[in-house]
């Protein structure tokens, strides 16, 4: 038999985030919270557990409504993975049936589940949709070794000329740091040809996170060339959110963020940095984390559906065209596009 909780009132949801050795800052009470105060999405938990018992496992998810994209069932919005907690398949199949069940009773389109561990498929009626890669870094070797590891040329050597053009990095969550990185963010999603989430979005990621959100600007002289954004997590570094200034690329800017990143995570005693989520053809960006010494995985995001619905990618013409619709967009008009669209994407 499975309950349906809502996590962020049941405090035994965030103590199974707290113990469960796969839990992720996806999984947080500060990530739903983050969620719910921008896109207004609502949370639920499926679990076996009957109050008042501790939480044995949980499958966490969202209902996104849009007028534009209609209803979905998604766990979790905007995150790069999102595994089923559970300690077995038998309790990760319940679950997901229990989902699958939800999803007849409402309009939804279809129920989308972000796994690393893979989902019990030919039984729970999930298909595959997108497949991405995701990559890792230990941190448990010495800060030698792990610069050692790195790429001699591609990671190496801009790590020393950032160093020796004397750029300076500033960390914290303060207005100025938050305007400089959403200004690289913005103009580095315009090169893409995609819009940046609504800077709201990060207001209320710092918020909601506090001390264990982290923003670095690289500067060169007064000018911001290159911003990452972090969140610490249990003994996970996760580097979620980057924008740079493609004019100063040649310096390093990305490169020394990183470093510091990684040596201060070591000086924390943390143990892994997540690079996060690649599409599976964005070569560049595969081969820049590739580079840092990193181990990869390919994951695949499942859905169900129990209407008709057409699952699988836009096609590849449309997505061109959107890029250039976005890449000619003047930046205000690009950001007010992120506003208005984000909450519709999920």
């Amino acid at each position: 038999m499975t309950y349906c909780i809502d996590p962020l009132r049941d405090v035994r949801w965030e103590e199974l985030c707290n113990t469960h050795p796969r839990s992720t800052v996806f999984h947080s009470v500060s990530w739903l919270n983050a969620l719910k105060r921008t896109y207004a999405y609502e949370p639920a938990c499926f679990t076996t557990s009957s109050s008042p018992e501790s939480i044995a496992n949980g499958l966490v998810f969202c209902v996104v409504s849009s007028w534009l994209t209609g209803q979905r069932l998604v766990s979790l919005p905007f995150s790069d993975h999102c595994d089923i907690l559970t300690s077995n398949p038998e309790d990760a199949k319940e679950l997901s049936l229990a989902l699958i069940e939800h999803l007849k009773t409402t309009d939804a389109k279809y129920a989308e589940v972000r796994p690393i561990v893979p989902v019990p498929t030919a039984e729970s009626q999930f298909q595959g949709t997108h497949e991405f890669f995701v990559h890792s870094l230990s941190l448990v070797p010495s800060v030698n070794d792990l610069f050692k590891s790195f790429h001699r040329d591609s990671i190496q050597r801009k790590i020393r000329r950032a160093e020796r053009e004397g750029l300076r990095v500033e960390r914290g969550r303060s207005d100025e740091l938050l305007r400089s990185f959403y200004h690289l963010l913005l103009i580095t999603r315009k090169r893409h040809g995609v819009p940046p989430p609504p800077r709201n979005w990060f207001r209320n990621l710092i918020g909601c996170f506090g001390d264990c959100l982290a923003i670095r600007v690289a500067y060169h002289g007064t000018i911001a060339i290159a911003a990452v954004m972090t969140i610490k997590y249990k003994d996970a570094l996760v580097y979620k959110y980057a924008g740079s200034d493609a004019r100063f690329h040649s310096l390093g800017g990305m490169h020394i963020l990183i470093w510091r990143a990684i040596q201060e995570a070591k000086l924390e005693g943390l143990r892994r940095l997540d690079f996060g989520r690649s599409d599976i053809d964005n070569h560049g960006l595969i081969t820049f984390k590739d580079r840092w010494g990193t181990t990869r995985e390919k994951i695949a995001y499942l859905r169900c559906t129990v209407r008709p619905v057409q699952v699988g990618r836009t096609s590849v013409r449309s997505q061109r065209t959107a890029r250039r619709v976005f890449n000619s967009m003047p930046e205000t008009v690009l950001s007010a596009a992120g506003r208005l669209l984000y909450r519709h994407v999920g």
